[in-house]
């Protein structure tokens, strides 16, 4: 958990992700890798201007940087913002001074940061986001709702101190969801996952969720395509046939029985996004439940 004073935005930069999204209209990798080259210019250039007076490096990715200095005033990163625009001759923003910041770590390796998935406050106790559920398209409502009740909580956090103390809160709020989703009352409209099928359901290796419930719809004469997005709800695989565990909404009914322990399993993922940095892996966030 970082302190941060400054987040300074080039918005010049802003298009680079979308230049690489394959299926961009626009989007071209050479693009891209040709931004992120200029970028790092830049950036080495900002960096050296502001840590020679006095201003400590804490992150930076392609078109921002957040930095840090002992008592600074909101009226010398206004000027050091200036400077750095005047020097690059580039636009460039001050977004503001947070709180607090956590950048999080990767999911594949639990010991190296990310560039793009952070959370933190502002002065004014404004909430920031990257990278986290509540970003995400594919995240049910009963996910989105569980983090935004964490989110809430740490919220009230003025440092890390603080922050520290609330995470009994957060844990309480995971068991809290876990047990609703257990009773099996919680609607059909809040499981609902969204996923972009990349290809025709047969062309599947793995009989993914969005596969198993683009297949359901053709079964009853619907029709799909690659790119799509597939909406899905896990339900209970009672007899290990793949076909069984996930239908489409528009499919259920009253006798439709949600997996319990599958949505269970994402609201312990999501946790996990929150509180990494601070010692809570699923692993252990799961046997908490038990």
């Amino acid at each position: 958990m970082t302190h941060v004073n400054q987040h300074l935005n080039g918005s010049w930069f802003a298009p680079f992700g979308y230049l690489g999204f394959k299926n961009a209209r626009f989007g071209k990798i050479d693009a891209h890798i040709a931004t992120c080259a200029f970028s790092r210019i830049f950036l080495h250039r900002a960096i050296a201007i502001a840590q020679a007076r006095g201003f400590k490096l804490v992150h930076g990715i392609v078109d921002s940087m957040w930095l840090t200095k002992t008592d600074a005033t909101a009226a010398d990163y206004e000027e050091l913002c200036a400077v750095i625009k005047k020097d690059l001759k580039l636009p460039l923003s001050f977004e503001g001074q947070y709180k607090w910041i956590v950048f999080l770590n990767s999911k594949t390796d639990p010991q190296a940061p990310v560039l793009n998935r952070y959370y933190g406050i502002f002065q004014d106790r404004t909430l920031k986001v990257r990278g986290i559920d509540v970003r995400r398209h594919d995240t049910p409502t009963i996910v989105e709702k569980c983090q935004t009740r964490m989110l809430a909580i740490l919220k009230e956090a003025d440092n890390s101190r603080e922050f520290q103390a609330l995470i009994p809160q957060v844990l309480n709020t995971l068991r809290e969801y876990a047990s609703k989703l257990r009773s099996g009352t919680i609607p059909i409209e809040e499981l609902i996952i969204t996923k972009n099928l990349s290809k025709m359901p047969n062309e599947y290796t793995h009989r993914v969720p969005q596969a198993i419930a683009a297949q359901r719809l053709i079964d009853e004469g619907g029709t799909v395509h690659a790119g799509q997005q597939v909406s899905y709800i896990l339900t209970i695989d009672t007899s290990t046939i793949p076909e069984n565990q996930a239908l489409p909404p528009e499919l259920a009914d009253d006798n439709t029985v949600y997996d319990p322990e599958r949505y269970v399993d994402l609201l312990v993922s999501s946790t996990a996004n929150l509180l990494l940095p601070f010692g809570y892996d699923v692993k252990s966030l799961t046997a908490s439940l038990r």
